[in-house]
């Protein structure tokens, strides 16, 4: 389990998670702010998605992360957790 909580993750990708989140932060407000407006982020993450597949740049698929952190913060969805069955598939 130890082994697997240090290869697991990519700190790299973490700390460029922070550092845009701070930046949003200050041009767009902290996290519950209650001034803030609501933002599609589900619209702005598909986006992400399509850039992603068209360009390969990294940078994309941080703000895609940072986008997802957002929404289940801060988001009006819910936690079910569930089993759906799909898994990840092998590409060429």
């Amino acid at each position: 389990y130890d082994a697997l909580r240090r290869t697991e993750w990519s700190g790299e990708f973490e700390q460029l998670m922070r550092n845009r989140l701070i930046m949003g932060a200050l041009r767009y407000g902290v996290f519950g702010d209650r001034r803030k407006p609501a933002y599609d982020r589900m619209a702005r993450a598909e986006r992400l998605i399509a850039q992603y597949r068209e360009t390969r740049n990294r940078e994309a698929l941080v703000d895609l992360a940072n986008m997802a952190l957002c929404e289940y913060v801060e988001g009006r969805g819910h936690w079910e957790p569930q089993d759906d069955g799909e898994h990840t598939e092998i590409s060429a």
